[in-house]
């Protein structure tokens, strides 16, 4: 039924009636309480009335959403920039479905540069911090920065050690040997002198490349003065490495401005934005983001996009273009001098030059759409492959899979990995501690897992297929315990067992219940191969995690577990006495002089070791 004035409920139109007309923030909700959409209004009662008490059709998307909900909540606010700070946070508190949420909530790499620190390094970060730190990016991908950090370590030759290792470091290490470090752990090296290849740094990741080959030709022709060759031959080369980057970019303007483009692709079933990032006239690089399920009109998009593709701490551009003006536009631009000190100008441009930065902006998100939807087509096939060949009678949208670890039965564990719609959802890989299985026994710790699986944790969702790792043994051991829990029939099961080598045979096999032989595949290559990608996907994180295991008990000591002994006061403990035998041989007078020791922590210290004294 299509929501409309006549059939919204009579409480819920008169709570809109009520409703204050001050600016503040609604909250949509639905039967369970859950919060499916967070908006900010300039007059709350206005707002609301457009969705409840509208006479027009509304758009699809909007009758979608009070198809669902109930309630509403109204937090009314001072101002209308307080709307809009109070939005930001509920929509990153609650995560709501149908609000603009960049895609798993990825955190683009970025590189963090601490200038606080007398000899800063860069290291590679996914969150930006109010630190001080100078961040730069984020970056398209992994790949992308790895490179550029691996650039600017060969030719700037800042340190690379971490914090920590640079305060106990007494000797240089072999970058400096490598003369990819000036070694500022342990030898003099001027703090004024490293500041200036830091600002050097700096000004070729703000993508003022053209400025730095200036400044450091200039150096070059000063060292060639005072006839410091082997200076000025390093300068050269970085002058160099500075010219060949730069001819990798594309000038695509005249004015030499630092700008982002966005744009948006909309399609049926997502929208895709895509980002320019043009720094002094060149065009430094495209990233693409997937927003799925949002009911926000390109305007309100493009205003709840931008807060959170430029968190506080990052760097931002002079100028951002969009397609059409955001949604509260002159709050974004004062949004901006508040929350990063900057004044960031928004256009909506409709000729010219910065038109043309649109259009090219706009071809890479309908591309990035296409290839989008190219994919889920393949994927559909995939999955409709599978679900064909494993006699499903609907498509395997979510594939659970279990695999054991242990080594001679020590540490044994088990992880669990989910792909849904095709792709692995990481966010809900889980991991088993085996707690009932004392001994190697494969079959036990997949009996204990299962059990503990399917009658612990009712509010996961049941997958389409359960895929053991594993032959006809765990198959069965699945079957009698998804007949004990008397949930048979809530979804497939199959059991994947590697090939037999010396008997012949050239493929793993799968295999399901009620049938002797394995499942044949026949040419259906990529659905086999689907499966054992998942195999091994759970395979990979079940070793992991026993890894993790393993290391943690082999570096176990008598002091953890200990009440008010921590990883600092261990580190402490062990860095002033030297080893473990010492500690034990101290006495309580010296553990409770130690600097952030007190009495009741160092008697539970002395006591617990008191058994290695005798």
């Amino acid at each position: 039924m299509t929501p409309s004035p006549d059939n919204i409920r009579p409480d819920l139109k008169e709570k809109v009636r009520q409703a204050e007309t001050a600016p503040g923030v609604y909250l949509m909700k639905d039967t369970a309480g859950r919060i499916l959409y967070v908006g900010k209004a300039k007059n709350l009662k206005r707002r609301l009335a457009s969705y409840f008490l509208k006479t027009g059709a509304s758009d699809i998307k909007t009758r979608t959403l009070l198809q669902r909900v109930i309630d509403f909540d109204t937090i009314v606010t001072g101002s209308e920039k307080e709307a809009l700070l109070l939005e930001s946070n509920l929509i990153k508190r609650h995560r709501p479905r149908y609000n603009v949420i960049l895609k798993d909530d990825k955190r683009y790499p970025v590189l963090r540069i601490d200038l606080n620190h007398p000899y800063p390094n860069l290291s590679i970060v996914r969150k930006i911090g109010k630190d001080g730190a100078a961040y730069f990016g984020p970056f398209a991908s992994a790949l992308a920065v790895r490179e550029t950090l691996k650039f600017i370590n060969k030719y700037f030759r800042l340190r690379k050690c971490k914090n920590r290792e640079f305060s106990q470091r007494t000797r240089p290490c072999l970058h400096y040997q490598m003369d990819a470090c000036y070694g500022p752990c342990c030898l003099e090296v001027a703090p004024s002198f490293y500041r200036k290849i830091v600002d050097e740094v700096i000004l070729f990741l703000k993508g003022r490349t053209p400025e730095l080959i200036r400044k450091i030709r200039n150096e070059m022709e000063t060292a060639v003065q005072k006839l410091a060759f082997e200076e000025a031959a390093q300068l050269r080369d970085r002058m160099q490495a500075m010219e060949m980057t730069l001819e990798k970019q594309r000038a695509v303007t005249k004015d030499l401005r630092d700008r982002d483009v966005i744009t948006i692709a909309a399609g049926d079933q997502l929208v895709m934005v895509n980002v320019l990032s043009i720094r002094a006239g060149y065009l430094q690089g495209s990233r693409n983001f997937r927003i799925t399920e949002t009911l926000a009109d390109q305007a309100e998009l493009l205003s709840t996009f931008i807060r959170q593709l430029y968190p506080p701490g990052a760097q931002c551009p002079h100028e951002i273009l969009t397609p059409v003006v955001p949604a509260d536009a002159p709050l974004l631009e004062d949004w901006f001098q508040s929350e990063h000190a900057q004044s960031v100008k928004l256009f909506h441009p409709q000729r010219g030059e910065k038109k043309q930065l649109l259009e090219m902006g706009h071809q890479n998100a309908e591309k990035a759409l296409r290839e989008w939807m190219a994919d889920q087509r393949q994927r559909q096939t995939l999955l409709e492959s599978v679900g064909k060949r494993l006699r499903l009678i609907k498509i395997p949208r979510r594939i659970e899979c279990f695999d054991n670890s242990n080594l001679f039965g020590q540490s044994p564990v088990a992880g669990m990995v989910v792909f849904e719609d095709g792709r692995p959802c990481r966010s809900q890989y889980r991991k088993f501690a085996i707690r009932t299985v004392g001994k190697p026994d494969d079959y036990a710790a997949m009996e204990e897992i299962l059990q503990r699986r399917f009658s612990r944790h009712p509010e996961w969702p049941f997958p389409d297929i359960l895929l053991l790792d594993g032959g006809k043994g765990q198959l069965n051991i699945a079957v009698d315990v998804i007949h004990r829990l008397g949930i048979e029939g809530r979804f497939a099961l199959a059991a994947i067992a590697k090939k037999e080598v010396d008997r012949g045979e050239l493929r793993d096999k799968i295999y399901i219940p009620n049938r002797a032989n394995p499942v044949s595949f026949a040419n259906d290559e990529a659905a086999l191969l689907f499966l054992q990608r998942i195999r091994d996907e759970a395979h990979r994180f079940a070793i992991s995690f026993h890894r993790q295991k393993r290391k943690k008990k082999a570096f176990a000591s008598d002091l953890d577990g200990i009440p008010g002994i921590g990883p600092i006061r261990k580190q402490t403990l062990l860095r002033h006495f030297g080893s473990l035998n010492a500690i034990r041989a101290a006495t309580l007078e010296e553990l409770s002089a130690l600097p952030g020791m007190n009495r009741k922590t160092a008697e539970a210290l002395f006591h617990r070791l008191a058994s290695g004294r005798e």
